[in-house]
């Protein structure tokens, strides 16, 4: 397994940024096998999202990301989040959404032996990160096969039009305002998941699969229940599970082993 750090200048953040990745470029040779048998083929992907107030290290450091990539032989990607829930801040120049959702794909491609097939390539996420796959999964589909996305906060569904003096206890007003913008303008907004769904089904665009888990004690359970009850009444597809968790590395660790046994066995 490779493990690299890249720094390299992107023309959406207009700065050098840094992403963590591993690879797993490097098996060993199995005695008795030929080398066309250890599989050579270009790799699956998927771009793996931290959560709020963590780290392109939080997966790498506290999950089992690196056994997992190397057992489904699939290239993860670890950027940072920088607690602005991967949307664009158009006013800063930092387009996070298109950082993650095309130029560090296309970037990645280029550089490693991956797939450019949008049905290898998947974005995944816990928490802010599950928000963010779901968002940039939907608005940028044309890159993405699949999505998962573990105790997601879906909290455009709490804050659209909420106002001055609005707090959830972890952040108030003045920072989703910042972050997602006009909240009066959000619902409907490209910030809004089920815009995005309703956006691509209008077009005719094929939608990721989504992979959605969420712990039965964990405090995001309602909206991931509400976003999952509108992609079926929408009848579009969705792998949804519940289990005994918290907001916490043991949930995270436990689904994102299932997530990826489920990526591996989706054939698009």
């Amino acid at each position: 397994m490779a493990t690299v750090q890249v720094n390299f200048f992107s023309k959406s953040m207009r700065r050098e940024v840094s992403f963590n990745a591993l690879l797993p470029v490097d098996s060993p040779m199995i005695p008795g096998q030929s080398e066309s048998m250890n599989g050579q083929k270009p790799l699956k992907s998927l771009y793996l999202l931290n959560g709020y107030s963590g780290s392109q290290w939080d997966w790498i450091t506290f999950s089992r990301i690196r056994e997992l990539a190397d057992r489904y032989r699939m290239a993860i990607f670890m950027p940072a989040g920088e607690n602005h829930f991967y949307l664009d801040d158009e006013d800063k120049g930092d387009l996070h959404g298109q950082y993650v959702g095309k130029e560090l794909v296309e970037f990645t491609r280029g550089l490693f032996p991956l797939s450019g097939r949008r049905e290898d390539t998947y974005i995944g996420g816990l928490s802010m990160g599950g928000y963010g796959a779901i968002r940039n999964g939907l608005k940028y589909a044309e890159h993405f096969g699949g999505i998962i996305a573990l105790s997601s906060a879906l909290i455009s569904y709490k804050i659209a039009s909420a106002q001055p003096g609005y707090s959830d206890g972890i952040a108030d007003y003045s920072y989703f305002r910042r972050v997602f913008g006009d909240l009066n303008q959000l619902e409907g907004s490209d910030k809004d998941p089920e815009a995005l769904v309703l956006q691509l089904k209008e077009k005719r665009m094929p939608i990721p699969q989504i992979y959605m888990a969420c712990g039965t004690g964990d405090f995001l359970l309602d909206v991931n229940q509400r976003f999952r009850d509108f992609l079926r009444t929408e009848n579009v597809p969705v792998i949804y599970t519940e289990g005994p968790g918290l907001h916490n590395w043991d949930f995270w660790n436990d689904y994102i082993a299932r997530a990826l046994e489920w990526a591996g066995e989706t054939v698009n």
